[in-house]
């Protein structure tokens, strides 16, 4: 599927991911296709994981919304956006949001890191939102990424090196992840 990673460090923050894409047992290296997994949306970076379908379709949703709207810029408003997002994603993009019987709310079957300059957000299929201090991952890669990170987090300088160390971990041990790997890096705002 993917690695994704996103890290906060020294006034910056750092969106990362590897370029592979599959499908089941295929795999379309970079080689084949420019496979851009992280896309820019106002003053963000957005990366995902799930299946391929989401990725154009999350691009075009959230570029799509009003800027009134389109706003990703703490919890709530991330949560706000995609809450507004749902029922688009629905219905002008036909999503499915079945996941089991018992599930407490419809799904958005994906899950995305948000790096801008207000700092480090993860949204969850059920529109769960987290707001990082440090760093996090998702995707296949996920775990390894965390684990190279964790370990490198006194020796990493900047957040864009973390970030790459992630990514790369989960490109050395996900049979889904390959490089190259893509970074973005942002100044972070100032608070206050």
């Amino acid at each position: 599927m993917t690695t994704v990673v996103v890290v906060r460090r020294g006034g910056t923050v750092a969106i990362a991911s590897d370029s592979l894409v599959t499908f089941g047992d295929t795999r379309l290296a970079h080689g084949y296709e420019a496979n851009e997994k992280l896309f820019k949306v106002g003053d963000s970076w957005v990366g995902m994981s799930g299946t391929t379908a989401h990725f154009p379709v999350l691009r075009k949703a959230l570029t799509a919304l009003p800027a009134d709207e389109l706003k990703l810029h703490s919890r709530d408003q991330v949560f706000d956006t995609f809450l507004k997002l749902h029922p688009k994603l629905k219905e002008h993009f036909f999503l499915n949001t079945k996941e089991e019987d018992a599930d407490p709310y419809e799904s958005m079957q994906f899950t995305a890191l948000i790096a801008n300059p207000a700092g480090i957000f993860g949204v969850y299929s059920y529109r769960e939102v987290f707001e990082f201090d440090r760093f996090w991952g998702i995707g296949t890669g996920r775990a390894f990424a965390l684990g190279a990170m964790h370990a490198s987090f006194d020796k990493a300088k900047t957040a864009r090196e973390l970030a790459e160390v992630g990514v790369r971990a989960g490109c050395e041990f996900d049979k889904n992840s390959a490089g190259p790997v893509r970074a973005h890096t942002i100044k972070l705002k100032a608070k206050g």
